[in-house]
């Protein structure tokens, strides 16, 4: 099983009610034997650029373990869903990955000791 990252980009009108439409990809999903390990909505958003003549979308971030075979399957069926406007399917390298992690955690310390210096100049 591989890891895929799933950006979808919904029609704005499906803010209010975007249950139904998340339930439609999730479902196309696991009919394709993956499994939802994550998700991140962003809620409505300008777009960059017009598409189908929108300014806005609700972006909406799968992270998903699935077989290489079957991500040509949810690309074809996400193609004809009329409530998604775009989407993209990326593979995750797992070492980029680990790199990101170790990364954050650099920063992340790096502002600890950051914070504790300040603390000890005012005191």
């Amino acid at each position: 099983m591989n890891q895929y990252e799933i950006a979808v980009l919904y029609h704005p009108d499906l803010e209010v009610d975007l249950s139904k439409a998340e339930e439609r990809v999730t479902a196309i999903i696991k009919n394709n034997k993956g499994t939802i390990t994550a998700t991140d909505n962003w809620g409505k958003r300008k777009l960059a650029y017009p598409i189908k003549k929108l300014e806005h979308a609700v972006y909406a971030f799968y992270s998903v373990e699935l077989p290489a075979e079957r991500v040509q399957k949810i690309e074809n069926t996400l193609n004809i869903t009329d409530e998604v406007i775009r989407f993209l399917i990326v593979k995750i390298d797992p070492k980029q990955q680990e790199k990101a992690a170790a990364l954050k955690a650099k920063k992340e310390k790096k502002a600890a000791e950051r914070a504790a210096r300040k603390e000890a100049e005012q005191e």
